[in-house]
């Protein structure tokens, strides 16, 4: 098989290859390996390697795994694997080594899939972008110029440029739909629980934060779900399991639907034309398949959803540098994380446990407001993002921002920093208006490409739907793939 050939299957495809004897697993790493080190190093899409270990596991691959010999990449986030090391982006974990494997990714291996090393993130997930200050920056293999998207963009740009078929990924606020959406990939969000966390975590964001992956096919990302989805003890949401595999629901008509769609932003910005073009043809797609599709408000107010969402990431990066000292055997310096990480922890010890609770109290809010909505409609439609990926720097603090934010960290000023920090959210949720809902409520949502623009770039439409109900959006991703702009990267 040449790297070409490789880089026409998709996961599945390359698991039969190995069932049925055409290829073996040593053979697929290798390919695998080739692609990396010829195109990685431009990327910087990966940062830490694993060949060794994964050589060894393809000696002894089930060829009867649903991913039977499949070469995988795991987001430097959320999952440890054991004897890797996990970053999360960040100069105070640049020396930390798991001591055991993720009960997800206990899972992984077991369904067949082989890990070759950790994907780019920025410092703990913060951001839609991916450019960490220590690892640098990852590109997007469509534009170089321009973000792959975060915080799993390294994720991403592996699987978009023909690395490995699927790779890891998470998201507490987009970090696996606007990826998707940047790098012309099929992403969904589960529903809150659907999947565990590591061993020593039970919940990351307040519950606002879940696993899934990044794919080139619908039918790769449904079979993954169903490899990791399920509890394990001690988990702190139990739901209902689903029906059937996802991969046969992706096979299965989904029914007509009733379907809302907005465009607005939520802060009353204006939404790049690409973003809008992409969100015609994605309605036009659903009028096609017969579902009924009308245009709808949104059904909740931004400032209950920006305020509400940024305190409850402050507080948990505070407590993230709390843990982050635990590691460390003293308290964490400004000098340990990057600026805007420190700012943002400031901030999070500046509020009070009441902000805390009556933000949370906003999150029920926002869910009882959505689920009525969803009486009435099966699905919510908007853009991912409201501008096409962005260029490589152009959401970090501005100099004079990075200014204060120095000024701010070497005082401790937590109360003053909230300006600042409300500056350069309202930067991002310039970007991003529409992900972070379904992670205050724990709805699915998913994102795939329905337009490119002329610097050929794509452009993702966000599909949420009811708690529960992945089934429901795997069917409508089966039906619409062929409708839906995928292309191949060369």
């Amino acid at each position: 098989m040449t790297i070409d050939e490789y880089r026409q299957h998709d996961a599945l495809g390359l698991a039969e290859l190995v069932r049925k004897g055409q290829i073996t697993p040593m053979e697929l790493l290798d390919l695998a390996i080739q692609r990396i080190e010829a195109i990685n190093p431009d990327l910087n899409a990966v940062i830490h390697f694993r060949y060794d270990q994964a050589r060894e596991e393809a000696k002894t691959a089930d060829r009867n795994a649903p991913f039977a010999g499949v070469p995988f990449l795991v987001k430097d986030l959320g999952m440890e694997i054991q004897g890797m090391p996990m970053c999360v982006g960040s100069k105070g974990y640049r020396d930390y080594i798991s001591e055991q494997d993720s009960f997800a990714v206990q899972k992984m291996k077991r369904a067949g899939l082989l890990i070759l090393g950790k994907t780019n993130t920025p410092e703990l997930g913060l951001t839609p972008f991916t450019e960490p200050k220590l690892f640098g920056p990852t590109k997007n293999p469509w534009n170089h110029a321009h973000s792959p998207g975060g915080s799993s963009g390294g994720s991403a740009a592996a699987v978009a440029s023909g690395m490995v078929p699927l790779a890891t990924a998470n998201d507490g606020g987009g970090s696996i739909r606007m990826p998707a959406s940047c790098c012309g990939l099929f992403g969904l969000k589960p529903t809150r629980g659907r999947v565990s966390w590591s061993a020593l975590e039970g919940e990351l964001w307040s519950g606002a934060a879940i696993e899934n992956c990044v794919s080139r096919t619908v039918r790769d990302s449904a079979a993954y779900l169903d490899v990791i989805q399920g509890a394990a003890p001690g988990d702190p949401y139990i739901i209902a399991p689903p029906k059937r595999p996802y991969l046969e629901e992706m096979g299965a008509a989904p029914g007509k639907l009733r379907i809302g769609w907005s465009g607005a932003h939520t802060l009353g910005l204006p939404v790049d034309g690409a973003c809008q073009k992409g969100l015609v043809n994605a309605v036009e797609a659903l009028r096609s398949a017969g579902h009924t599709v009308e245009e709808v408000a949104l059904p909740y107010r931004k400032e209950d959803l920006t305020e509400a969402f940024l305190v409850v990431v402050a507080g948990e990066t505070a407590a993230a540098l709390d843990l982050m000292g635990a590691y460390l055997g003293r308290k964490v310096r400004p000098s340990d994380v990057e600026p805007g990480t420190y700012a943002l922890n400031l901030l999070g010890r500046a509020f009070t446990a009441g902000d805390y609770a009556f933000a949370k109290h906003k999150w029920g809010e926002i869910t009882r407001r959505i689920a009525a909505f969803h009486e009435k409609y099966d699905l919510l439609v908007t853009p991912t993002l409201a501008q096409r990926p962005i260029r490589i720097g152009a959401l970090q603090p501005t100099p004079t921002e990075d200014r204060i934010l120095a000024v701010i960290n070497a005082l401790g000023l937590g109360s003053a920093v909230k300006a600042t920090i409300n500056q350069l959210a309202e930067k991002i949720y310039g970007y991003m208006p529409w992900t972070a809902l379904a992670n205050l409520t724990g709805q699915p949502s998913m994102s795939m490409p329905f337009h490119w623009t002329e610097e050929n770039l794509p452009i993702g439409i966000m599909f949420t739907a009811r708690m529960n109900e992945e089934d429901m959006l795997y069917r409508l991703a089966g039906q619409l793939e062929s409708a839906a702009m995928f292309r191949s990267y060369s």
